[in-house]
């Protein structure tokens, strides 16, 4: 069994922080350690994300079994969970298999519904960087601004290069990503309501969880309140950071 890569901050009542596609623990390394002035906070590396473990298995199920054997072997009890997007995803399939390891939920921006695939063409950008023979991140920078024009999702994107002896790598296991993009949008799976409280937050320029979602979100999670951050995207924790740790922390208060 390999367990997730992590960093801790912090004491008191464990808070696990799970990233999204193509994201990492480094994302949220200034708000977890805002959080862990009142919480024990885990920053964690989704499988083929980050420096955790690549494996050719990848979905909810994989990275639900992940999370648990995280939580087993630190001894983690009664965490508060909180997710964004594919993240986000996690923490709910989680809850919907282990509700009784909760004990409240934050899911940012993301719904228990489908999504069509719609990365392709971030993962065509990241797929056409040669990086093994770059010599230079600003040459990756390059070849990548010709398919992603939002300066502020290629640098969220350069984070996942690095650097080992005197060529460039990526950290994410970018071939298996691609290959099963489609699981990134998979509908929760849930067998009865999941009476966890939960907050969903969503940026109030994203359209990741509309208002006609609301009545489908409710019958799965009944203990669920929404909270929007105006002015924000789909990151919304990275648009408005200030925002979304006082609307998380009124509602773990």
């Amino acid at each position: 069994m390999e367990l997730l890569n992590y960093k801790t901050f912090g004491e008191g009542q464990p808070m696990i922080i799970v990233h999204g596609f193509l994201g990492s623990l480094d994302n949220w390394a200034t708000l977890g350690k805002r959080f862990a002035e009142d919480y024990q906070v885990y920053l964690v590396d989704q499988r083929n994300h980050g420096k955790s473990f690549h494996s050719e298995e990848w979905g909810y199920d994989r990275m639900v079994e992940d999370l648990e054997n995280l939580i087993d072997e630190l001894g983690i009890e009664n965490p508060v969970l909180l997710g964004h997007s594919m993240g986000g995803k996690t923490v709910m399939q989680f809850a919907a298999f282990h509700p009784e390891k909760v004990e409240k939920m934050i899911v940012a921006d993301i719904g228990p519904k489908h999504y069509p695939p719609h990365h392709q063409k971030i993962l065509d950008g990241l797929s056409a960087v040669p990086i093994e023979t770059i010599e230079s991140r600003q040459e990756a920078e390059e070849v990548l601004a010709k398919y992603i024009p939002e300066i502020g999702v290629r640098t969220f994107l350069m984070k996942n290069i690095q650097r080992s002896s005197d060529r460039f790598s990526w950290k994410m296991n970018l071939p298996v990503l691609s290959a099963q993009i489609e699981k990134v949008g998979e509908a929760l799976s849930y067998h009865l309501p999941i009476e966890v409280d939960t907050l969903f937050i969503r940026g109030g320029n994203s359209n990741y969880i509309l208002d006609e979602d609301w009545d489908e979100i409710t019958e799965i999670f009944p203990e669920s309140e929404l909270e929007t951050v105006e002015h924000a995207g789909h990151w919304l924790h990275a648009e408005q950071p200030d925002e979304f740790y006082t609307k998380v922390m009124n509602f773990l208060s």
